[in-house]
């Protein structure tokens, strides 16, 4: 249905891949883009070195394998997905030059730039015949990015494979989006400079941002270099896997699990089978919820995660009951009290808690999505006018006069002009902390306390007062920088206190639930 509806808005090219390569994930998306007008590209992820003989995991020859199933089920182009910018100058060369040899596809390149050197990872590409390579504006190039592709451009002018692009035109449209970055500084925490290390915890480009930021806010930023070689180790512990969307994520997850608990990845597989509350995602992807990476998974490491839990058969999904989208859409129109349109109803059924915070979200505050960045971010500055556009033809001007001074309750006064005509609006300013609650710190010798693991958000409170659970049954989920973790019962007992609801943001060690001897 997805797909379907992609292409039908004028989606023409869906790149299809597995976070674990592991092919029968890919049938049913194919199938169905070739349903459609649109271009399938059949993906490859690329992770480890084919230069590298001592590191046989991945050889060339892996990857010839999968290209050819790949053509056989009927994909259209081939894509080299090198997420972690890991495949280096001769490396992406050879490779190129051996799939031109081995299947009858366009060959598409994708790197990031996260080492530095991925530009020429990408001219070795092209001397070796690649037909296509993803390359970023000059100003939104490098680091986590694609290599710039102005530099590209002009490094091809006057060979065989010149790019016929415009380079002043290029430098133009570079100098436009250098001023909307600066919009978004806050939130642009990659590596200012090409990184060596890369190459020892291979993370996904997109991954080592939100990892970092995940590791700052628990108070971790200090360790990264901790937090990034635990990441290695935790890669080595799951049997070196392929990591890309999902399955980053979930080295990510056990990682910060780990370094936050003070736990070797080493040592995991010594702990007690089924008594350690790993993240969900980590249970998941051992129970076989991703699928199977080649080799599958450790034993020894599936066994402690899982406990009792038993792996599943086959393809994750194939068990899936069929979905009666009619019903499903009447069902969410109840949840959230109004029409729910095919892009609402598909955004629900793949992530129905993002779509759920998100409609919430604009029942509050509306759309602003019509402001302007810089407005939505830091908001305006007095005096400042800016002009919205609510609809086709009707245009707000609004401009700020003044911001008094917060109440005894924080609430302050903002003075406007809304085109033209003033008003008044109070709102509470968040920063005074006014009547903050204090809440008590676990103690950590006492196992009817159950204290936050981590600093996050109370995502679900899975008993109530009176409940009696034993020791390893769930009492809630808490989440930090989208990693989820489960907190479990340290000892049998009965439900006391909940010093937390849903919603609300804890720090590491608060004591959020309270039990007592049954």
């Amino acid at each position: 249905a997805f797909v379907k509806h992609s292409a039908g808005n004028g989606m023409d090219i869906f790149r299809i891949f597995d976070s674990l390569n592991y092919l029968p994930n890919l049938k049913a998306a194919m199938e169905a883009v070739r349903e459609t007008h649109a271009v399938c590209e059949g993906t490859i992820c690329y992770t480890g070195n084919i230069l590298d003989d001592q590191r046989d995991k991945y050889p060339l020859e892996y990857y010839v394998k999968l290209a050819k199933e790949l053509e056989k089920m009927g994909a259209h182009t081939l894509c080299i997905k090198d997420m972690a910018g890991l495949c280096r100058p001769y490396a992406a060369q050879k490779l190129v030059k051996t799939l031109r040899q081995e299947v009858g596809l366009p060959i598409h390149f994708h790197t990031h730039d996260t080492s530095g050197v991925n530009a020429a990872s990408v001219l070795k590409a092209t001397e070796a015949g690649v037909d296509i390579a993803d390359l970023a504006i000059a100003s939104l190039s490098g680091s986590t990015s694609q290599p710039n592709l102005n530099s590209v451009v002009a490094a091809l002018d006057h060979t065989p494979r010149e790019t016929g692009l415009d380079l002043g035109a290029l430098n133009e449209f570079s100098d436009y989006w250098e001023a909307v970055r600066r919009v978004y500084a806050p939130f642009d925490t990659g590596p200012r400079s090409g990184i060596g290390d890369i190459y020892e915890h291979e993370m996904p480009g997109g991954q080592y941002t939100n990892l970092r930021e995940q590791a700052e806010s628990m108070g971790l930023g200090a360790r990264w270099k901790e937090v990034a070689r635990t990441y290695a180790e935790v890669n080595d512990l799951f049997g070196d896997i392929v990591k890309v969307t999902p399955s980053s994520k979930v080295v990510g997850d056990m990682t910060m699990f780990l370094v936050t608990r003070g736990i070797k990845p080493a040592d995991v597989v010594n702990l007690e089978p089924g008594a350690t509350p790993f993240p969900q995602s980590v249970i998941d992807m051992m129970k076989g919820r991703l699928g199977k990476p080649v080799g599958g998974w450790p034993r020894k490491v599936q066994k402690v995660v899982l406990g009792k839990q038993k792996p599943l058969k086959g393809r994750p999904g194939a068990d899936l009951k069929p979905l009666n989208l009619e019903r499903t859409r009447k069902k969410v129109e109840e949840e959230i009290s109004r029409k729910v349109n095919d892009d609402d109803l598909l955004s629900y059924l793949m992530y129905p808690d993002v779509f759920k915070d998100y409609n919430k979200f604009r029942r509050q505050y509306g759309d602003v999505s019509v402001l302007p960045s810089s407005t939505y971010f830091y908001g305006l500055q007095l005096g400042e006018e800016i002009t919205v556009d609510i609809e086709e033809g009707k245009t707000l001007y609004i401009k700020l006069i003044n911001v008094s001074d917060a109440d005894e309750e924080g609430v302050r006064t903002l003075t406007f002009e809304l085109n033209g005509y003033p008003r008044e609006v109070e709102i509470a300013d968040a920063s005074m902390n006014v009547l903050e609650r204090a809440i008590a710190k676990a103690d950590p010798g006492n196992d009817l306390h159950v204290g936050a693991p981590i600093p996050g958000i109370i995502t679900e409170v899975a008993v109530g007062i009176g409940a009696k659970v034993a020791k390893g049954d769930k009492l809630l989920t808490m989440e930090a920088m989208k990693m989820q973790t489960t907190v479990y019962a340290a000892a049998d007992g009965v439900v006391d206190k909940i010093n937390v609801g849903i919603g609300e943001s804890v720090e590491s060690k608060d004591l959020i639930m309270e039990l007592r001897e049954a």
